[in-house]
């Protein structure tokens, strides 16, 4: 197991302007580095709007080919959620996309019911924990966050941790900004395991405003990189040496209680 690099894109987004935001995040990605991962917002291609009828797309659509060509070229994974129609229904679809064009995906289980995403949208049943560079990851979308027993690592006979990383992706108002910030601390340090999300910023015509915060923590609830209010990318690399050791000396997870979900 090596290091994993990340990288959050934090950016502004075009209001239900598909082939701009594809444009921007394409500019944005070949602009970075190095990287393993890149991490892109909560319908990251038309922001969070409930016009599915016009904006979702088939499975393997326009967004899902640009996935997998910039997963492709840079030789990197890439993930992010997008408006998807399938068998008549709406899904708020996570992909993760490898960087051999395989994929795998996640249904937004948590609709936030304010913005009255449960009436448009159809929710998921089933979580993912995935493989990637030998680190298990547990992708999540946004109004996820504030539902802990849906991130809770579950340990088994064979494994006392269920994953390494977890991931969230999201478009989260700046009204309610210290919830996020506390809450995406808060499940790195419960689970021994990096948390990561990446939020968007500026305004969208849903009279919302948007403000970053996107970051990554360690196990121990150390922050590792952070930005607010302004658009970028923010890279860190994540230790595997240093998780391993400190769920060596603190092997709280132990004596974590046992659970299924339903």
């Amino acid at each position: 197991m090596k290091d994993l690099t990340i990288s959050l894109i934090q950016a502004d987004l075009h209001w239900e302007e598909i082939d701009a935001n594809l444009a921007m995040f394409e500019e944005m990605i070949w602009s970075i580095d190095h990287t393993d991962l890149v991490v892109l917002p909560e319908m990251f291609t038309t922001g969070f709007s409930m016009n599915a009828e016009k904006l979702a797309e088939p499975p393997g659509g326009k967004t899902f080919k640009w996935m997998r060509q910039m997963a492709a070229q840079r030789k990197i994974a890439v993930t992010g959620s997008y408006m998807i129609k399938e068998k008549g229904a709406y899904f708020n679809r996570l992909y993760f996309v490898y960087p051999d064009g395989s994929s795998q995906q996640y249904d937004k289980k948590h609709l936030f019911t304010l913005a009255a995403e449960g009436e448009t949208f159809t929710p998921g049943k089933h979580r993912l924990v995935l493989e990637y560079l030998g680190w298990k990851i547990h992708p999540l979308i946004c109004y996820d966050l504030r539902f802990p027993v849906w991130a809770r690592s579950q340990k088994t006979d064979k494994n006392l941790y269920e994953y390494d990383l977890l991931l969230y992706v999201a478009n989260w108002p700046d009204t309610r900004v210290n919830a996020w910030d506390t809450l995406l601390k808060s499940r790195a340090i419960e689970n021994l395991a990096y948390s990561a999300g990446v939020n968007r910023v500026g305004n969208d015509e849903a009279s919302k405003s948007y403000n970053g915060h996107s970051g990554a923590y360690s196990p121990k609830g150390e922050e590792l990189v952070f930005s607010a209010e302004k658009e970028g990318i923010l890279t860190t690399t994540l230790s595997a040496e240093e998780m391993i050791n400190y769920r060596k000396d603190f092997p709280f997870q132990s004596d974590a209680d046992d659970f299924s979900l339903s």
